[in-house]
């Protein structure tokens, strides 16, 4: 994209995060700003922020709920007409061996992960391709956030994998399909690595009709190795909203947080390429390995 200054951004999870850290840098170049996360305190302090700097819309939206997006895109019609930039960033964490995931664990990560990001597409990219119809002049640009979960399979969290795959799937079919049709709409995937962000306690939001049951060993283990992991992060939200914006500025569609992770993701394609087994995730750290394995043994 080459122009913000006056055009609107769509952002989901915008409560904190990468979402709040895009809005940011969205309002930063001019751009008027949708907010929407399902918790209502950090909407509210996000929406205070921006009052008085750039036009601000905030609302509460389960990205899950089918009838909620559909409010919301009406709602960004009636008042701003198309975006020129969604960020259908919100996202949850799971983890656990996946056979013990219940139906209601599947539900609530599907819905958020990946239907939230299917809202997005099915209901934003028609407004935004009529208005590049209409003006040759109008840009945009879709950025879903999928996860590196989403190019590599950790054991001990396939709900959350198969949801962030599922996503990176879908936002390389939309790159193609929008390549089919219009030079003035495009997308990217990002792929964040472990950032200190809000998703490893993302449970608080979860919502009533799908409650957790009682957490098993491994999502016991595998909650207190997310949290390590995420908070030990270097890179910042900041970081990673800046390479959002440098990604749309040179129309690139993969956004890597953490570019060494690649090769975790050239080993699998390797996997599958020469019919190999799937390589062993902690060859380079084996005593890690020993540890888990010892942990879910023992439970």
């Amino acid at each position: 994209m080459k122009t913000y200054q006056g055009r609107t951004a769509v952002i989901t999870g915008a409560g904190s995060g990468f979402g709040l850290e895009v809005a940011r840098l969205a309002a930063a170049r001019g751009m008027s700003l949708v907010l929407c996360d399902v918790q209502q305190d950090a909407l509210d302090k996000a929406a205070a922020e921006f009052e008085g700097r750039v036009p601000v819309l905030a609302r509460r939206v389960d990205v899950a709920k089918a009838d909620q997006m559909q409010a919301l895109a009406d709602a960004v019609q009636e008042r701003f007409g198309a975006p020129s930039f969604v960020f259908n960033n919100a996202g949850v964490g799971s983890g656990g061996l996946v056979w013990e995931n219940t139906l209601a664990d599947w539900e609530w990560v599907l819905g958020v992960n990946l239907m939230g990001v299917v809202h997005g597409v099915r209901l934003f990219t028609p407004m935004m391709l009529a208005a590049a119809k209409a003006d040759s002049a109008f840009e945009g640009h879709i950025v879903n956030t999928a996860s590196m979960a989403g190019m590599l399979n950790a054991p001990n969290m396939g709900v959350y994998n198969v949801s962030k795959h599922a996503v990176v799937s879908l936002s390389e079919t939309l790159y193609q399909d929008l390549s089919l049709v219009s030079e003035q709409i495009h997308c990217s995937v990002l792929c964040p690595y472990f950032v200190p962000t809000g998703i490893s306690q993302s449970h608080r939001n979860r919502p009533g009709e799908l409650a957790a049951s009682k957490p098993t060993q491994s999502q016991l283990i595998s909650q207190a190795m997310s949290d390590k992991a995420v908070s030990s992060g270097k890179i910042s939200a900041a970081d990673v909203a800046a390479m959002v914006f440098a990604a749309m500025d040179e129309d690139r569609f993969y956004i890597f947080s953490h570019p060494q992770a690649l090769a975790g993701v050239q080993t699998r394609m390797e996997d599958a390429m020469l019919l190999r087994n799937p390589t062993d995730p902690f060859k380079d750290k084996p005593e890690l390995g020993q540890k888990l394995r010892g942990a879910l043994k023992q439970a």
